[in-house]
């Protein structure tokens, strides 16, 4: 019988090779286009962050540095007596506001710290800067921008402020407030642009996110110095943590002091404490990430099914094609085995036919003998007479049983039978089949066992088979007086040699790895050529095997090699 669990093991090996080979280069190159993808998804979301970033950059330094060479262009026209008039500083506040705007007093400051003049909304304010830490600054530097604070008047502001040409005995610093208005009006003035308008932004309003959530300033200290959507106002201090100096824009992922994952871009304004921020919380960056990344899971998983379906029926028709085959091809060969079986029992038929009469004539003889014994005598013949032709006419039926029995036991067609075999009864027994062509053809029989052969477990009916076919075939190869040895030799401890050994013709040596193929024959116009190859195939059922050295002109050997015990191969 065929196994099942070999066919299920065909469907497994069949179903993950070819699903090897179809999903694994299919799953690599979703996987590779998943993650190019993502981060061309990535990019394209984060480019409008740090193009704001630099191009905010660039616009509040432009800002920084229009109003440090307004105060520069101030201080290089006029002289400190002319900024010290009544109503100077006030002409050139009017002036700085109509032509740039944004800038809220002037303030000029002698080297001692002292407001010497003053042009603003207040009334020329009694007020010392000797102790803050902007007047240091700008005096030992020559220019200085602060944060936004608190100042005197109480009102956030920001301070630019100048030292006074270096060839005037005296020096002075002029100083303006800038307001913090116009300042915060450079961030919110780029972010408020309609990203559907900006080229850069356009591919971020198509996904439906926006370009980011929030643009803010701070200084050093993490001070918001304009307002921001998620902080507060000005003043108020951020959760972020300390970013790392740049001279470019930056772009990098981080969480805040509470825990929340945010994409941030950053400039860091040069010659001043600012630093811009762009920042927006990854989720909300990453929204439009979601239904993308879907469609290109969903492709994959749906071909990987598809595959995987055509694949398992695919794999189970073919091994069920197989399976019919191999059940056809086993009934087949049972057919030729048992052909086999019968061909060889009419080649046995004329030596088995010879062995019956003899006893059969004998029977006849002593049946008549007696016959007359009971018939032509006017006595009734005496035991001492009838019991020895009784006992003569009961061997010969007995002969006459042993031979029919051996035979039928050969011809019948059952199942593999397990059970202990001597292989020096078994192979005499064959023999007994040939023994009267042995004698008319002069062919010399010879046993040689190097130690006694141990028993096997093995099926008898089939062996009887095996060594039938190779001895036939070693008396077809012999010429009339040769000589065919045969020898039993142990092999290690779990197996056991037969060698079956002719004088014959031999086989070409281009032959002999044919000679167990169906239908292969030596023997010219005689032979089926199925001999060999049914007699490989029990070997093989049997777990055993069998090998052939030959040479033309010497003769054959075959030798059969059986387990000791059953194999469960």
């Amino acid at each position: 019988m065929i196994s099942r669990r070999r066919y299920r093991k065909m469907v497994f090996v069949a179903v993950a090779s070819v699903s090897a080979v179809a999903v694994v280069p299919l799953l690599i190159m979703s996987s590779i286009t998943y993650r190019q993808y993502e981060q061309a998804f990535q990019a394209e979301l984060t480019r409008p962050m740090l193009r704001f970033a630099e191009a905010g950059k660039a616009s509040i330094e432009s800002y920084l540095s229009e109003r440090l060479s307004a105060l520069a262009m101030v201080t290089r026209e006029n002289s400190v007596a002319e900024l010290r008039e009544p109503g100077r500083l006030s002409a050139l506040l009017v002036n700085l506001n109509q032509t740039f705007g944004g800038v809220v007093d002037l303030s000029l400051i002698d080297e001692a710290g002292d407001l010497v003049a003053y042009a603003g909304p207040l009334q020329d304010p009694a007020v010392s800067y000797a102790g803050d830490r902007w007047f240091r600054e700008v005096t030992g530097r020559g220019t200085y921008v602060g944060d936004v604070f608190l100042g005197h008047r109480n009102l956030p502001h920001m301070i630019v402020a100048i030292l006074h040409d270096a060839t005037e005995k005296e020096s002075y610093v002029l100083r303006s407030t800038i307001d913090t208005d116009a300042f915060h009006w450079l961030v919110r003035a780029r972010s408020a642009r309609r990203p559907e308008r900006d080229p850069v932004c356009r591919r971020c309003h198509s996904l439906g996110v926006l370009p980011f959530s929030d643009a803010f300033i701070i200084n050093r200290a993490r001070i918001l110095q304009s307002s921001s959507r998620l902080y507060g106002e000005v003043l108020e201090p951020t959760p972020l943590p300390a970013l790392p100096p740049s001279r470019q824009a930056e772009l990098l992922e981080l969480e805040d002091e509470g825990g929340e994952p945010l994409i941030v871009s950053y400039a860091q304004i040069e010659r001043s404490p600012f630093t811009l921020v762009v920042l927006s919380p990854r989720v909300a960056l990453h929204a439009g990430w979601l239904p993308v990344r879907r469609d290109l899971l969903l492709f994959p998983a749906i071909s990987v099914l598809l595959i995987m379906a055509v694949v398992i029926w695919g794999s189970i028709y073919v091994v069920n094609r197989v399976r019919e085959a191999d059940t056809k091809r086993a009934a087949l060969y049972h057919k030729m085995e048992y052909t086999n079986k019968m061909a060889a029992i009419g080649r046995l038929g004329a030596g088995v036919a010879h062995e019956i009469n003899n006893p059969l004539s004998i029977i006849t003889q002593k049946g008549g003998l007696i016959r007359d014994l009971l018939t032509l005598s006017s006595e009734p013949p005496s035991n001492e007479k009838l019991i020895p032709l009784v006992n003569s006419v009961l061997k010969s039926a007995e002969r006459c049983g042993r031979i029919t029995h051996r035979l039928l036991g050969f011809a019948k067609h059952m199942e593999v039978q397990w059970e202990t075999i001597d292989l020096d009864v078994l192979l005499r027994e064959v023999l007994e089949f040939l023994e009267k062509e042995a004698s008319y053809r002069d062919i010399r029989v010879e046993f040689t066992y190097s130690d006694d052969p141990p028993p096997i477990v093995s099926d008898r009916g089939q062996l009887q088979q095996v060594f039938l076919n190779i001895v036939n075939n070693a008396f077809a190869a012999v010429e009339d007086g040769g000589r065919i040895e045969i020898g039993i030799d142990k092999v290690g401890e779990d197996a056991v040699a037969v060698s079956i050994a002719d004088d014959g013709v031999g086989i070409p040596e281009d032959q002999i790895g044919q000679i167990f193929d169906p239908f292969f024959t030596t023997k010219k116009g005689a032979g089926t050529g199925l001999g060999l190859s049914i007699t490989y195939g029990i070997v093989q059922k049997l777990g055993g095997q069998i090998s052939v050295d030959s040479k033309v002109g010497e003769g054959t050997c075959f030798i059969v090699t059986l387990p000791i015990r059953r194999s469960h191969a």
